[in-house]
C-alpha cells in the first residue's frame, strides 16, 4: 500500500470516530437531563473508574495507557457538557456573581495601601500607577504586607510576583499558601536599576554594593564586570539606597531606582545596568474582600492536586475543553510534604463568560485544596 492509501483508511476511520463521538455526547446530554430531573450529581467516580478498567482490558496491553488517556479526556468533555446542561451553582460561583454585581464600577482612587520597603521602592511606584492618592504604609517584609491586609490595617497591599528577567518572586508564592487574600488588580512596571553612590564616589572606589536579591539577579552581567566587589542582598532596592546615603561612605553603592537619586541625595554612576532593557516587574494589588471590577479578564487560582499520575493533566484538560488560555503555571513545594507541590494558575478569560462560571463550578472537584484568588484586569 502507498502512503495515500493509509491516509485514506485513516480518514475513513476518523469519520466513524467523529460520528460515534457526537452520538456519545448526545447520550451524555440525555444522562445530564435525567440527573437534573432526579437531583443527581454529574460525577460518578465509581462508574468512571470501572469504565476505565473495562476500556483498558478491551485493547492490546501496549495500547492500554493510550486508551485510558483518551477516555479520561472524553470523560472530562462529557462531564463539562453535562455541567453546562444541569447549570448547578456552587458557593464559589454564587460568591463571584455577588462580587460582580456589588463591586463599584470604578477602582478606588484613595486608599490605605501596604507596601514592602521604604519611600522610593518599586512597590510604591506600582502603587502610584494604581491609585491617584494612596496613603502608603511601609512594612519591612512581604509577610507583614499580607498580615496588614488580613488584620484590616490597610485596605490594599501591593506585592511583586514576577520579573521578565529574573522570573517569579518565590518568597511571595510561598506566602500565598499561608494567607487569606484576594487579588483585585495587577500592574506591569518597567524597572530600571541604577548604580547610586554618595557624592564624590568613583566606580573604582566601590567595595560593596547593596540591593534586593531580584535586582542583583537582574543586573548579574554588569556586576560580573566589577572585580573584587562584595554584593550584599538586602530587603529592598530603596532600602539599599537609604542605607548607602545614611552610611556616608565613599566605598559603597546601591542598585536602585532613579527616584532614589533625589529622594536620598545620591549620585548616579551608571544608569540602567540591568541585563535586559525590556525589564518589567508584575505587581498584584491584594485585598481582604473579594472585589471584581468591570473589565476583569484574568483570574488567579491555587490548587493542591492528588499525588498521582494525570492529576495536573486532568486540570489542564478542563481549560482546554472550555477554550480558556493559561497565562501562567507556577509550582511551589509544599513544606510539609516531600516532592509534592502547590500549583498556581493565571487564566485569561472574561469573568462574565459562561465558560468561566462553569469552570469555577467544576475545578474544585478532584483537588485536595482549591483557592480562588480573584478576577481582575492588568494595567500596562
Amino acid at each position: 500500500m502507498e502512503l495515500s492509501d493509509y491516509r485514506e483508511k485513516i480518514d475513513s476511520i476518523d469519520k466513524e470516530l467523529v460520528k460515534l463521538f457526537a452520538e456519545r455526547m448526545d447520550t451524555a446530554a440525555e444522562i445530564a437531563r435525567y440527573k437534573k430531573e432526579h437531583g443527581m450529581k454529574v460525577l460518578d467516580s465509581t462508574r468512571e473508574r470501572a469504565k476505565l478498567n473495562d476500556i483498558a482490558s478491551m485493547v492490546p496491553e501496549e495500547l492500554s495507557e493510550y486508551a485510558i488517556s483518551l477516555y479520561s479526556l472524553i470523560f472530562e468533555l462529557s462531564r463539562s457538557s453535562q455541567n453546562r446542561i444541569i447549570g448547578a451553582s456552587t458557593p464559589l460561583t454564587e460568591e463571584i456573581a455577588r462580587a460582580v454585581k456589588d463591586t463599584p464600577p470604578l477602582f478606588p482612587q484613595r486608599a490605605a495601601v501596604a507596601c514592602q520597603g521604604v519611600e522610593g521602592a518599586y512597590s510604591q511606584m506600582a502603587c502610584d500607577r494604581l491609585f491617584k492618592r494612596a496613603n502608603v504604609l511601609y512594612f519591612s517584609t512581604f509577610e507583614a504586607v499580607f498580615s496588614a491586609i488580613e488584620k484590616g490595617l490597610c485596605q490594599y497591599g501591593v506585592i511583586p510576583v514576577e520579573n521578565s528577567t529574573a522570573g517569579s518572586v518565590n518568597a511571595v508564592y510561598d506566602l500565598m499558601m499561608k494567607h487569606d487574600f484576594k487579588i483585585v488588580r495587577s500592574v506591569r512596571l518597567k524597572v530600571d536599576h541604577n548604580l547610586l553612590v554618595n557624592h564624590g564616589t568613583k566606580l573604582e572606589d566601590i567595595k560593596e554594593i547593596y540591593s534586593h536579591e531580584q535586582a542583583i539577579s537582574q543586573c548579574s552581567e554588569f556586576l560580573a564586570t566589577l572585580k573584587g566587589v562584595k554584593i550584599i542582598p538586602c530587603e529592598n532596592t530603596a532600602a539599599a539606597a537609604k542605607k548607602v546615603a545614611e552610611s556616608g561612605r565613599g566605598d559603597v553603592a546601591a542598585l536602585s531606582s532613579r527616584a532614589c537619586i533625589e529622594l536620598y541625595g545620591l549620585d548616579c554612576l551608571k544608569y540602567s545596568v540591568q541585563n535586559m532593557g525590556n525589564n518589567y516587574t508584575r505587581f498584584i494589588c491584594i485585598s481582604k474582600q473579594l472585589e471584581i471590577y468591570p473589565g476583569a479578564d484574568r483570574t488567579s487560582l491555587m490548587m493542591v492536586l492528588p499525588h498521582k499520575p494525570g492529576s495536573l493533566y486532568m486540570v489542564l484538560s478542563r481549560f482546554y475543553a472550555q477554550g480558556i488560555n493559561l497565562n501562567k503555571l507556577e509550582s511551589r513545594p509544599l513544606p510539609e510534604r516531600n516532592f509534592e507541590f502547590m500549583f498556581y494558575f493565571d487564566i485569561e478569560t472574561p469573568v462574565y463568560s459562561p465558560e468561566f462560571m462553569q469552570l469555577m463550578g467544576e475545578l474544585s472537584s478532584g483537588c485536595e485544596r482549591f483557592a480562588y484568588l480573584g478576577s481582575y484586569s492588568e494595567t500596562i
